[in-house]
């Protein structure tokens, strides 16, 4: 998703699907030790039992007792899968105990408790219909058998096959809460790592637009001071090389003025920088529409003819500080790009109110333009046109009708238009050369207006024909 500069990317918290795992990962695994010394343990012990039973059998067959024997071995050994074979481990554990009780002279209960472990694994690995299948076949059979039985072969009384029941419906209600515990846990967990996640997401998109906003106010603050004191300086070292040297005064004197600017806003931007405490501290208060005319002046010291029209009835409420801001930036940015590279002699300032639009600021110079094809490089542009969205506006930079080229807005449908009417005043005597036009709103921005505004998609330029085409060429 592209984040633009001026908006903030809500990322929703959404609940992760737990899967129904078909092995068990929850429980307990045995311990490396435990496995290496249980065979050697239990192996030694089983064959001294089996060699008692025998010993001790009441009369009947030595054969009956091993095979009971063998079904408990398999039965019981079956476990050692168990975790990985849940429902196999224990059909196999049921197998043996429906062979063992007929052939068994003794009734060991080691099989029956085997198939309950295995029956509360089936149901905690998420088998529930496997185990309630399992249970109702166990009882059903038990009990046909029991039935048909005489008195005297009858293993399990009536008492004992209810109580059986019961065990079996306590083992799933306590393997299925188990599970249900344990999903739960996992998505607590699996949440918890989503937050984590969500937060280093804004955190990097809060470090990144932070260095965007620093980015843009230095070069908003450097640009255009450091802009003329290389006109300046350029103007001055001509002269030098002329052997004028009586007339480097002026130049001289625009320097030092320029880079005393300089210096004032930087100190000023970086002392509101280091506000930490305020949110998103933008610019100096001092800095807005009143110093416009300083503007004009130091363009008209590096040699441009600036005329500045300042449209605000007095019964307009008062422009918010970050309009102000805005457009000052916006008007600065533009003439730094014309003192650069546009070779204008005369450049326009319009700003305007009104009431449905708010804001209009535009700049229009006499210059040469851009050539056919020609898209405005730098960050200048972009960096005006960030401003305005960042506001719910928009800006546009375009050539004047009647240069040979034009760098539209891919988003503008007529490039002669421009936004100008015919009899503004604000126009009149420029109807060559380059223009930057900006609509600043003067309420902020809604949640809808911020996060499609008018400038038409973010990415691909609407209007502002900044963020894709701000590239190649010479910076404007």
């Amino acid at each position: 998703m592209p984040v633009r500069a001026g908006a903030r990317a809500e990322v929703p918290v959404r609940a992760v699907p737990v899967p129904v795992a078909p092995t068990l990962r929850t429980l307990p695994r045995m311990p490396v030790t435990a496995k290496r010394i249980l065979p050697g343990v239990a192996v030694p012990l089983l064959a001294a039992v089996v060699v008692w039973d025998v010993a001790t059998r009441p009369g009947g067959s030595v054969l009956r007792t091993l095979l009971a024997w063998a079904l408990t071995v398999v039965g019981c050994g079956a476990l050692w899968w168990l975790r990985r074979y849940p429902v196999p481990v224990a059909l196999t554990a049921l197998v043996c105990n429906a062979l063992y009780f007929p052939v068994a002279y003794r009734d060991v209960p080691l099989l029956l408790i085997a198939f309950v472990v295995s029956l509360f694994t089936v149901v905690a690995a998420g088998h529930l219909v496997a185990a309630v299948t399992l249970a109702l076949v166990t009882t059903l059979g038990i009990t046909l058998v029991e039935l048909v039985s005489g008195p005297d072969e009858r293993h399990v009384d009536d008492t004992s096959i209810f109580l059986l029941a019961g065990w079996f419906v306590g083992v799933i209600a306590v393997g299925h809460a188990h599970r249900t515990r344990q999903a739960y846990l996992r998505e607590v967990e699996q949440r918890a790592l989503a937050a984590e996640r969500e937060k280093d997401v804004r955190a990097r998109q809060s470090a990144t637009e932070e260095r965007l906003r620093i980015a843009r106010e230095l070069h908003d603050v450097l640009g255009h001071n450091i802009s003329l004191i290389n006109v300046q300086s350029a103007a001055a070292l001509h002269r030098y090389a002329k052997g004028t040297a009586t007339d480097m005064a002026p130049a001289m004197e625009a320097i030092r003025d320029s880079s005393r600017e300089a210096l004032r806003e930087l100190r000023a931007t970086l002392g509101v920088l280091r506000q930490v405490d305020e949110a998103a501290p933008t610019a100096p208060a001092d800095v807005g529409l009143g110093q416009l005319g300083e503007l004009a002046d130091r363009a008209c010291a590096a040699g441009l003819e600036v005329r500045t029209v300042v449209d605000v009835p007095e019964d307009a409420p008062p422009l918010p500080p970050q309009v102000g801001l805005a457009a000052y930036r916006i008007v600065q940015e533009s003439l730094t790009n014309i003192v650069r590279h546009a070779e204008a002699s005369a450049a326009v300032v319009t700003v305007r109110y009104e009431r449905e639009v708010g804001v209009r600021v535009r700049v229009e110079d006499d210059g040469k333009g851009l050539p056919p094809g020609e898209r405005p490089g730098g960050s200048g542009l972009s960096g005006m046109a960030e401003r305005a969205r960042a506001l719910g506006g928009e800006l546009t930079a375009e050539n004047v009708p009647g240069t040979d080229g034009a760098a539209d807005d891919p988003g503008t449908d007529d490039p002669g238009t421009g936004g100008a009417d015919a009899g503004d005043p604000g126009t009149r005597g420029a109807v060559r050369g380059f223009r930057v036009e900006a609509r600043l709103p003067v309420h902020p921005p809604t949640e809808d207006t911020e996060g499609t505004g008018e400038t038409g998609e973010t990415g691909e330029t609407g209007e502002t024909g900044e963020t894709d085409g701000d590239r190649g060429g010479e910076a404007r």
